[in-house]
């Protein structure tokens, strides 16, 4: 899962200066219990050499899964899919975390529907919904004409419960919401809570984690959300939210230490990519902000640096 919480957001760029936000069929379906939400614009992602040249580097298998599944019944990522969204969320008393695909595009339900009656695959119901069986062990349902819901069965039917009313959706879930505000649109966007930013800047912070001040103001982290796209160069804008101004500063701080002890040892290419962050904090958010054109983006792309992290 943090693999696929790192890379999605690598892999998944768009270099659309526009995009459209959530669909209402689309959000409908999410849980209130999400780990991560992760939405990208897909309709421009050939057109960034960058953006390919990264996909084909380090696409995690559980995407190339999501994509094959979907080409299995006659849907190409590559033409006919708009927008696609991936929601990991916690269900069940063990907190086990489902992922689930919604893919909104040119695709018409009728025509995919058919070509399955025709391999004689047959629905099976959950209440008033058909699930169809994708292979590689998913299942598949459509919200609407042009959009699609899919994952394993577990995962689809949870969704599905939430959007049934059976189960809390995220427009419950006041941190989560008011974060996708702020980025709902872009061509590429993703919230982590509370449990998952942790995690993360643990693991961008390295050594510099293990200094008292982290353990005391982890607890204070409450949520993260970035955006990302190619249209000029590689943007990358991450926002952490925090309970308070005092714990985004020290953050700041944090995050500035941390890069201090990676430059040492780290290649020219690197330094140049950890000169290229800034990191500051406003109020009670910490921010993050990368940019770098595409020569200089490619070159990182082939140190040590990158592919420790793309692990």
């Amino acid at each position: 899962m943090k693999k696929l919480i790192f890379l999605t957001g690598l892999v998944l760029m768009s270099a659309a200066v526009w995009a459209m936000p959530l669909g209402t069929s689309t959000r409908a379906v999410i849980p209130s219990d999400i780990q991560q939400l992760i939405s990208v614009d897909y309709r421009a992602l050939h057109d960034s050499p960058t953006a390919m040249q990264l996909k084909e580097q380090v696409l995690p298998q559980s995407l190339k899964d999501f994509e094959k599944a979907l080409k299995g019944v006659g849907i190409d990522s590559e033409t006919d899919v708009d927008q696609l969204t991936f929601a990991a969320y916690r269900m069940g008393k063990q907190n086990n975390v489902r992922v689930v695909g919604m893919a909104q595009g040119s695709f018409s339900a009728k025509v995919v529907l058919k070509r399955m009656r025709m391999k004689k695959i047959m629905p099976v119901k959950y209440r008033t919904s058909d699930l169809y069986s994708m292979g590689n062990g998913m299942v598949m349902n459509f919200l609407d004409e042009n959009t699609l819901l899919f994952g394993d069965d577990s995962a689809v039917k949870g969704a599905l419960d939430a959007r049934d009313g059976y189960a809390q959706t995220i427009d419950t879930n006041s941190q989560m919401s008011d974060m996708m505000a702020a980025v709902d649109g872009s061509p590429v966007w993703s919230l982590l809570d509370q449990q998952g930013t942790q995690n993360m800047m643990r693991s961008a912070l390295g050594d510099a984690s293990k200094v008292a001040d982290y353990d005391t103001v982890k607890k204070r982290l409450l949520g993260s959300r970035y955006t990302m796209d190619f249209s000029s160069g590689v943007n990358f804008n991450l926002d952490v939210i925090t309970s308070d101004s005092i714990t985004a500063a020290t953050m700041s701080s944090l995050v500035k230490a941390g890069m201090l002890y990676k430059k040492m040892n780290a290649s020219p290419v690197e330094k140049t990519a950890i000169d290229a962050l800034t990191v500051d904090s406003d109020s009670s958010k910490l921010t993050l902000h990368f940019k770098a054109d595409d020569k200089q983006f490619q070159a990182l792309m082939k140190s040590d640096l990158f592919a420790a992290v793309s692990k």
